[in-house]
């Protein structure tokens, strides 16, 4: 029997723009098994960003619980939150989130930064995921100067570098050309398959979705399965 990793229970978020109320997500329950590889699909404005930053504590839900290996998330403070987030989940963006003017060394070291690694331990644990996605000769080259799918690798070491038992990527290559874009889907693939990582993947794009363990699909805030 697989290991439950997430599990949202009757989610609802909603925002107001003006006088208008957006329900971005409508009474969500999901199951997701550890070492998944789920991608979320749907049209632009579904939910399906919420639903990325509900599961990573970005945002809290209106109602409704969500549980991470068992363990209750809501009635965790804003303090036990950030240490959740450092420590469980690493993020992957589509416009990368890097500082343009740190190296991609000091860019992967800034989550080390913030759990209190000492600075020699965090450079060695640094290069490492820098080498391990590829970039082991552009440590020293500032973000700013790297291609698209360079930095893009850059935030997957970064995403890597506290060993997180969850990967959140939301249009991991919604920059990238499908050649690029084809490598980035590769290595979510290996962390899901061989390194046991959960990976939840928001995505425009079929051709990738279809290569994901589970595609869920969000329509104005409700989820099944596609």
């Amino acid at each position: 029997m697989s290991k439950q990793a997430i599990v949202l229970k009757n989610i609802t978020k909603t925002y107001k723009l003006g006088r208008e109320k957006i329900i971005a997500l409508n009474d969500v329950s999901v199951v997701i098994n550890a070492g998944e590889l789920i991608a979320i699909v749907g049209p632009s404005g579904a939910g399906k960003t919420t639903f990325a930053h509900v599961l990573g504590g970005l945002i809290k839900p209106d109602s409704g619980d969500i549980e991470i290996d068992g363990e209750r998330m809501n009635a965790k403070n804003d303090r036990k939150m950030s240490a959740y987030r450092n420590q469980k989940i690493g993020f992957v963006f589509q416009n990368y989130s890097l500082l343009p003017h740190y190296t991609a060394l000091e860019n992967v070291s800034v989550p080390l930064m913030v759990a209190g690694m000492k600075p020699s331990e965090r450079r060695k644990k640094a290069i490492h995921y820098l080498q391990a996605v590829g970039l082991g000769g552009q440590v020293k080259q500032r973000a700013g100067q790297l291609s698209g799918g360079q930095r893009q690798r850059v935030s997957i070491a970064r995403a890597l570098v506290t060993d997180p038992e969850i990967i959140i990527a939301d249009e991991p290559t919604g920059n990238l050309d499908s050649k690029r874009g084809a490598e980035i889907m590769a290595m979510l693939e290996f962390l899901s398959k061989k390194q046991g990582i959960t990976v939840v993947m928001v995505t425009h794009d079929d051709k990738l979705a279809k290569r994901a363990d589970r595609r869920l699909h969000i329509t104005d805030g409700k989820v099944r399965e596609a």
